[in-house]
């Protein structure tokens, strides 16, 4: 059975101020940390051991979090790296984890909505040293890239400035133990990292047998407030309606709606999905929500509108204005404003008076 490891460190440097306190791979997307989707990913696909690789900024919360696995039916491991040195330097720290078996590794901010079930058992059956998830992009230079000919992958290059292909290596790695010898030997790079892509090259190089796969549906790598955002609104679109609240009269609820339990919806809300809306939150009065938005647990939301967003839980936002193309983190506070549409990024905390 494969073993799974998960790149839950770094800096999160694009994403701040929402990764100073903790690691961007806790962000809610859906109102679930991002770094679950990649757990739930890799279960699916009959994982249970699991390495969990932390370091950075609030790493205790990661370990708060998953715990031990138990509550996931699962068994984690954490491992600790002190400080960004690469995705293959991340996974040789995991050597004694996986002796002798084969290993999937999954970047914690890799979004994808297709299961790898068939290709985990195509590579548990097969001769290959390692197999990689492609994925077309229309910004190839952002990506370590795959040069294919004919089914055979002829070279893999880390963010080329003249790409070969548009393929791009997802941050989804199907890898066996010789992975570490090759790691051992390899240079680092101008950043000073041990790149993950270099030791795939290297293994072309020696002739050892990499195969890929395609995603031809959704993939995100979740690098920008942006991408954070695409991502919840196609997690939110493909997920099943439910309403566990209450509400009262006046209230118009559209489309692909989820509602938590102890919610009230007051009157004047209307609600366009998809939109999720956790436990225990006050909605409205005269409120309009979505669409593409989540919004956490105990939040209070009242006379505004909000769309295309991430509210975390334990906000307080109420005022005359709309909110859109916004992240505000747990426990912030916005009140009133007469003025035109605001754009909000705002750290764990915040509080805001307009």
């Amino acid at each position: 059975m494969l073993k799974g490891i998960i790149l839950h460190g770094g800096h999160g440097t694009r994403l701040r101020p929402l990764t100073h306190t903790g690691p961007k791979q806790l962000l809610p997307i859906a109102n679930k940390p991002m770094s679950q989707f990649c757990l739930e990913t890799m279960m699916e696909a009959g994982v249970r051991d699991f390495a969990i690789i932390i370091g950075g900024a609030g790493s205790n919360k990661v370990k708060e979090y998953y715990g031990g696995g138990e509550q996931f039916g699962v068994k984690i491991t954490y491992v600790e790296q002190d400080y960004p040195r690469g995705i293959a330097h991340a996974i040789s720290l995991c050597k004694d984890f996986v002796g002798n078996d084969r290993f999937l590794v999954f970047l914690g901010d890799n979004i994808i909505q297709k299961s790898i079930s068939d290709f985990a058992k195509k590579f548990e059956n097969s001769d290959a040293s390692a197999s990689i998830l492609l994925c077309e992009v229309d910004n190839p230079s952002r990506f370590g890239i795959a040069e294919i000919k004919d089914g055979e992958i002829l070279r893999i290059i880390e963010k080329p400035k003249d790409p070969p292909s548009n393929l791009a290596v997802t941050g989804i790695y199907f890898l066996t133990n010789r992975i570490f010898d090759i790691i051992q030997r390899l240079k680092p790079s101008c950043r000073n990292e041990l790149e993950i892509t270099d030791a795939l090259h290297m293994f072309l190089k020696e002739n050892y047998k990499i195969t890929y796969y395609m995603i031809t549906d959704y993939w995100k790598d979740t690098g920008t407030p942006e991408d954070i955002i695409n991502a919840n609104g196609a997690i939110l679109e493909n997920m099943t309606p439910y309403f566990f609240g209450k509400k009262e009269s006046q209230v118009i609820i559209e489309g692909n709606v989820m509602v938590g339990k102890g919610t009230i919806i007051k009157s004047g809300t209307r609600i366009k999905g998809p939109v999720i809306i956790g436990n225990d939150c006050k909605i409205g009065p005269d409120v309009k929500i979505g669409p593409n938005t989540s919004i956490g647990d105990n939040s209070d939301i009242s006379r505004c509108s909000i769309d295309n967003s991430i509210i975390m839980s334990g906000c307080k936002i109420s005022g005359d204005f709309p909110i859109k193309n916004s992240i505000i983190a747990f426990n912030a506070e916005i009140t009133k404003s007469s003025t035109p549409e605001k754009v909000f990024l705002l750290g764990e905390g915040t509080k805001i008076s307009l």
